[in-house]
């Protein structure tokens, strides 16, 4: 959280725009064979040779989706691809390209935006995918991030969120609520900070949760993992808003009710203790929390021989008809209707 005031500092206006951006690319290579031009040209050239070209675009705006105080750079150029990569995966595609525009203020020199590209290239590295393009421009204050991701599927493999019917089996991947409560984690610390600029927190014990929140994963693994156990899910959403608010966009979509079971939720250890620790129920987090990036599907029952036992998928429900509403099941075999409180960025704060 301190900010070394004697860091060198090099003025954007040293390269201007197309000096600024050949910069940070320089080292870009592409790998992907429908990458034919990238960065460089007016535009990308890109072959996908028959497939069905999947888009998506992200927008992260300072103050609104992160914070500097506690995010830093690299991880949110890492995030922000990360984010969008995540929505090309629900609809069981492969990820592709990237591009990434960048509206900056003069607070930030050269060097805080190669260490944000850093986190960009870590991120298409891992995932490999190419960086094709993007943009720079000035911000009147402060910085918006905005990523654009491609990818490619066969017609037969695009999964949408419309799709599920009745009697199909909620399945959901990983763990839910640690980006949200590492939030939380992050907050409390930036505030002992502004009392205490000398005191360093100890965020060992929170490490899982916080890596959750500042370095999310896309679950490209379960693409494949789907593949090879040959299910195709029949409609698929990621989970950013919360649990709540994606479990009512596929039943939305696909006209039908859910019964979500409460103790079927997948809850890291961490979760549950930092719920505990915050006075807040940790069901309630996994539902509203968002940001867990984790891919939420149905699949026909005759699959669930595929998928039982898996360690990376939990079944927390199953659809019924549209007559039947929405409705978590509590622990006490209550019948509560879900509502969808997942985050909104257009919610004013109170």
């Amino acid at each position: 959280m301190l900010e070394d005031k004697n860091q060198e500092r090099t003025s954007l206006e040293e390269l201007g725009e197309f000096g600024l951006i050949d910069h940070l690319t320089k080292n870009f290579e592409l790998n992907q064979p429908s990458s034919l031009v990238g960065v460089g040209d007016d535009a990308a050239v890109l072959d996908y040779k028959g497939k069905k070209t999947i888009v998506s675009t992200d927008m992260l705006v300072e103050g609104v989706h992160f914070d500097l105080s506690y995010m830093p750079l690299k991880h949110l150029g890492y995030k922000s691809v990360m984010v969008n990569l995540s929505d090309i995966y629900a609809m069981n595609a492969v990820a592709t390209q990237v591009t990434v525009s960048l509206a900056i203020s003069n607070r930030f020199p050269l060097e805080a935006l190669e260490e944000f590209y850093e986190g960009v290239a870590l991120a298409c590295k891992l995932y490999n995918v190419d960086l094709v393009g993007g943009d720079t421009t000035s911000s009147t204050r402060g910085m918006i991030v905005s990523v654009t991701a491609l990818g490619a599927a066969d017609e037969n493999e695009v999964v949408y969120r419309k799709g599920s019917k009745p009697n199909d089996l909620l399945v959901v991947t990983g763990d839910l609520g640690g980006a949200y409560l590492g939030l939380q984690v992050l907050e409390r610390e930036k505030e002992v900070f502004k009392v205490n600029p000398n005191s360093q927190p100890d965020l060992e014990p929170y490490s899982y949760i916080v890596e959750r929140q500042l370095k999310p994963e896309a679950r490209k693994d379960i693409v494949d993992l789907l593949k090879k156990l040959e299910v195709k899910p029949t409609s698929m959403i990621d989970i950013s808003d919360g649990l709540s608010s994606e479990v009512m966009h596929l039943c939305k979509h696909s006209d039908i009710g859910c019964n979500v079971f409460e103790e079927k939720i997948p809850l890291d250890p961490t979760v549950i203790s930092a719920s505990e620790e915050f006075k807040m129920d940790s069901t309630m987090i996994a539902l509203s929390g968002g940001e867990d990036y984790e891919l939420l599907f149905t699949v026909d029952q005759a699959d669930f021989p595929k998928i039982k036992g898996n360690p990376n998928l939990t079944v927390i429900g199953h659809m019924t008809e549209k007559s039947e509403g929405i409705h978590l099941i509590t622990r006490a075999e209550t019948k509560i209707p879900i509502t969808a409180q997942g985050w909104n960025s257009f919610h004013e704060p109170k």
